[in-house]
């Protein structure tokens, strides 16, 4: 498995279309790509405007391929100029 995980810092203003936009990304993620198995959508319960998400894939390439997708290339166009701080991480599985 390939974990993603991602911290967003998004305008207190936009916290509503952004989650409403992400949704769409992840009910589409799931429901399109077989190598998507999870797109968990968080947010820290005293500051709504941070927002996590938590991600797995079957591998790196079926990542990759969520980034190709159209949903994904929406999404970035809807949530252009919501975000003002953003950091990408992934891991590997190391077990079991």
């Amino acid at each position: 498995m390939f974990a993603v995980t991602v911290h967003f810092q998004i305008r207190p203003d936009a916290v509503p279309a952004f989650q409403a936009a992400m949704r769409l990304n992840a009910t589409a993620s799931v429901a399109d790509e077989p190598g998507c198995h999870r797109f968990d959508i968080c947010a820290e319960p005293d500051t709504p405007d941070r927002i996590f998400l938590y991600e797995l894939y079957d591998d790196e390439a079926a990542f990759k391929a969520h980034m190709q997708t159209p949903h994904y290339a929406r999404l970035n166009t809807q949530i252009e100029g919501m975000v003002l701080d953003k950091d990408v991480r992934t891991f590997s599985e190391v077990w079991p």
